[in-house]
């Protein structure tokens, strides 16, 4: 799933037990996993505001909701020129807040990733003594015709990526603010 990079055996239970998509054969899918030095609260506090990705996404300008929030919920996202795309229809899928998963799909927009669907889950573990977050997103999307799978993968998990990073950056700056206390592991 994540083309090469190897799973820590707690990564690996997570993701068979939440991100294992249904795909065709005109399809890729992939799932990344990211650290995050923050608690897993502050993490799904930005994670599961589906109406405002642009809290953590780079390429999101703008947000606007149809209806309010909840599973079949629809937004309209503006994304940040330099991408070959300018907006994304959005539909929430799945918001679990026990047990820390978001689910979304695309369902339209001037864009090329058709079928997209991703899943977002959020797990506590303890970083360096501290609270800490891992998070995993993974995604199965269409491959567009004159691309390759290898391709269609790279520049997901390319954007994928950066959102994660953005994601850990935004979380962590919170968590200097919130001043979490360390965890006594014994």
């Amino acid at each position: 799933m994540n083309r090469g990079d190897a799973y820590s055996m707690m990564e690996e239970q997570y993701i068979r037990r939440h991100h294992m998509h249904q795909i065709r054969e005109d399809q890729c899918t992939s799932a990344l996993v990211k650290h995050i030095k923050a608690p897993v609260h502050l993490v799904w506090s930005l994670v599961r505001r589906f109406d405002e990705p642009q809290k953590y996404k780079p390429f999101v300008s703008r947000c606007t909701m149809k209806g309010d929030i909840g599973i079949g919920s629809v937004r309209e996202v503006n994304v940040k020129s330099g991408l070959p795309a300018t907006t994304s229809t959005e539909r929430l899928e799945l918001l679990d807040d026990e047990e820390h998963i978001l689910g979304v799909k695309i369902v339209g927009g001037d864009h090329r990733l058709r079928n997209y669907s991703s899943i977002m889950t959020v797990h506590p573990e303890v970083i360096e003594g501290r609270a800490g977050t891992m998070v995993i997103e993974s995604f199965v999307v269409d491959i567009p015709e004159g691309n390759t799978m290898d391709e269609t993968c790279y520049f997901v998990e390319a954007l994928i990526r950066c959102n994660l990073k953005s994601l850990a950056d935004v979380s962590e700056r919170m968590a200097v603010l919130d001043q979490t206390e360390p965890i006594n592991r014994y």
